[in-house]
């Protein structure tokens, strides 16, 4: 299996929540697990911004933050091209989703067109999860 991860569901792997142990479950299944660069920041945003919320307390946040960035280099990365830009610009359009939302979207469209299988989009966003469902991306979770 492969599976596309935006930040929304990476960050389950490192602030226990809803899916978490799901998350976990798929990322070990998975034969290949991919991102896109712009997660290392929205996922390191989001562990700090729960950190500030009091989800986290300050240590536990910093812990997390260190096995997220140990553990990105073994996530395969995908860039911020031009081709996925002007993808994610046209996705914003059609489905009125926000600008990181649209780049994660275009990224695996173009991914999944290159390599030429299927793959299984992870998002908790519901709006995306819909957008990645109408250009025909399976997504997971399926609600």
């Amino acid at each position: 299996m492969i599976v596309y991860l935006d930040a929304s569901a990476l960050v389950k792997r490192y602030i226990e929540d809803a899916g978490t142990t799901e998350v976990n479950a798929l990322i070990t299944e998975a034969n290949y697990h991919v991102t896109n660069l712009i997660s290392r920041a929205e996922v390191s945003a989001a562990i700090m911004r729960a950190s500030r919320m009091d989800i986290l307390g300050r240590e536990d946040a910093l812990v997390a933050l260190r096995r997220f960035r140990s553990e990105w280099e073994s996530l395969q990365r995908l860039p911020v091209t031009e081709a996925t830009v002007e993808e994610a610009d046209n996705l914003v359009g059609l489905y009125d989703l926000r600008g990181y939302d649209a780049v994660h979207l275009a990224a695996a469209i173009i991914w999944q067109e290159a390599i030429g299988e299927a793959i299984q989009f992870a998002t908790f966003d519901r709006k995306l999860r819909d957008a990645a469902q109408q250009v025909e991306l399976m997504t997971w979770p399926e609600k």
